[in-house]
């Protein structure tokens, strides 16, 4: 069982991945963890990701094809989170899953506005120390420091200059990815701005009807 889970910058899609891998075991593919990781050693790529844009998409598939093959080669019960972002993408994955004798399951889509999203980005903050998110507006650390006693600080992508940034590329890239699947009659759309609870339920479900399939 494949799963895409797709939605603009702060729709809560980390957040619902990592919930939701955890509730069906399933092994979590985070591109914008990998797209970090990939930029403590690349000096072009990390500007890339500061800037709020994204690795050109032709590159973030063959890093991604790679990662998988090097630590997944099995491709089964995978969560992807952040990809596919565009048409071409979601086409190069598919084939190599099928290739591989796989195929993509289910794929969802949170929804949130560009407003919304201004609004969440801009208010996150991470632990230096250990990496923990937390949010200044729905989640704010006590005494304003991690509970790890690490400082709390703003990514360089979440300032609000970069979050429109990002808005826009999902707006000319993502978007046209859903609306392309859902042509094709394989999306399903969740409305991003209900409760972590309400939505975890509400993908939960999603995933047990394609589990009966």
């Amino acid at each position: 069982m494949n799963i895409v889970l797709l939605g603009a910058p702060a729709s809560g899609k980390g957040t619902q991945a990592e919930l939701l891998a955890k509730k069906f075991n399933l092994y979590l593919l985070q591109t914008g963890a990998l797209s970090r990781e990939l930029s403590k050693s690349d000096e072009r790529i990390e500007e890339i990701i500061n800037s709020g844009k994204l690795i050109p998409q032709e590159e973030m598939t063959m890093h991604v094809i790679n990662f998988l093959t090097k630590t997944k080669p099995d491709l089964k019960d995978i969560l992807f989170e952040g990809f596919p972002r565009f048409i071409s993408q979601y086409e190069a994955l598919e084939s190599f899953l099928k290739n591989k004798g796989d195929d993509i399951d289910a794929i969802i889509s949170l929804d949130i506005s560009l407003e919304e999203a201004v609004v969440r980005i801009s208010s996150r903050r991470t632990c230096s120390k250990c990496g923990k998110t937390y949010n200044t507006i729905t989640n704010p650390a006590p005494n304003g420091v991690c509970e790890c006693g690490g400082e709390l600080v703003q990514r360089k992508d979440d300032l609000p200059e970069s979050v429109k940034v990002r808005f826009e590329y999902y707006e000319d890239n993502t978007k046209k990815l859903i609306e392309h699947v859902e042509k094709l009659g394989k999306l399903t759309r969740v409305d991003g701005t209900q409760s972590i609870e309400e939505i975890q339920k509400q993908l939960v479900d999603i995933v047990e009807k394609v589990k009966l399939k």
